[in-house]
């Protein structure tokens, strides 16, 4: 298994933070927040990650290099167009190269010791996905994920409209993925919004009577996503 994390946004909700450096470098306990992330990746037995940047991607690059200096090795991706997280994914084939993957958002934080747990649960079968899911009073932030009685993902919502959702359970940001997904970035579409969603692809696999499951996380979650969140994770920890 390889692992494969979202690196190349500016994070404009940031506002002076990210002038200078992209989101993912934001300091949290004294290092990036994406060092915490390739750490916790390391801790889950994958060594091999492919780090997809876009902007000021050459901090990422200098300050990680090949990824010897911490255990692990690692390829850069490079997103010139920021068209959507499926398209995000799509350009990680070749670096996958048949093999599963971890994928995460560079902005996610959450306890090392999910890592370890989603790698066991999808290495024990059963599915084609299985998604990380926390719980919020509201999931209008994110995706809304409703699951069955065996944790079979059957409904996401994306950014529903806030009061609407019926379901806590929103999409955490961290998945194991098949090498089969690839199969479905390639048949993305531009979404209303003109971007090719991720979330698309988890329909279409569904559509073909394969398995999504969900893993409900343990300990803490956020998504770093302006200076207030920041704050909150650096206190959480």
């Amino acid at each position: 298994m390889k692992a494969v994390i979202l690196a190349a946004g500016k994070g404009t909700r940031m506002k002076d933070i990210t002038k200078t450096i992209p989101k993912p470098m934001v300091i949290v306990k004294g290092k990036p927040m994406l060092e915490h992330i390739v750490e916790f990746i390391k801790t889950a037995g994958i060594t091999e990650l492919g780090l997809v940047v876009g902007y000021k991607k050459e901090i990422v690059i200098d300050h990680f290099g090949d990824g010897s200096a911490f255990g692990v090795s690692i390829t850069y991706i490079e997103q010139i167009e920021q068209n959507g997280t499926g398209a995000a994914l799509g350009l990680a084939k070749d670096f996958a190269a048949g093999e599963s993957v971890f994928f995460t958002f560079g902005d996610v934080m959450t306890t090392e010791d999910n890592y370890q747990a989603m790698v066991e649960m999808y290495n024990a079968g059963g599915c084609e996905v299985l998604m990380g899911l926390n719980t919020v009073d509201d999931p209008y932030r994110g995706a809304a994920v409703y699951l069955d009685e065996a944790k079979n993902v059957i409904d996401m919502i994306e950014k529903p409209e806030k009061g609407t959702s019926t379901t806590n359970l929103n999409n955490a940001g961290l998945m194991v993925l098949s090498a089969a997904i690839f199969d479905y970035t390639s048949r993305l579409t531009p979404s209303p919004r003109g971007e090719y969603e991720l979330t698309d692809v988890f329909g279409m696999i569904r559509s073909d009577g394969k398995a999504v499951k969900g893993y409900e996380l343990s300990g803490y979650w956020k998504d770093v996503g302006t200076p207030e969140d920041l704050d909150k994770i650096n206190e959480m920890l």
